[in-house]
């Protein structure tokens, strides 16, 4: 085996990692929070009320 192959199983191993991850913050992220909160747009909420004020 030659380095070539090491680094390629090393990047291999570390996009799995990464990947298991993300799943597992989903499935956090998913069990703390509501659908409700998680689809809601508070940056939305604020820009909305900025420009409410801009305009009165």
């Amino acid at each position: 085996m030659d380095l070539w192959d090491i680094l390629e199983l090393a990047a291999w191993g570390a996009s799995g990692l990464f990947g298991l991850l993300i799943v597992i913050d989903w499935i956090r992220t998913d069990s703390t929070y509501s659908e409700e909160v998680l689809t809601s747009s508070r940056e939305g909420e604020l820009e909305a009320l900025t420009e409410q004020q801009h305009r009165g």
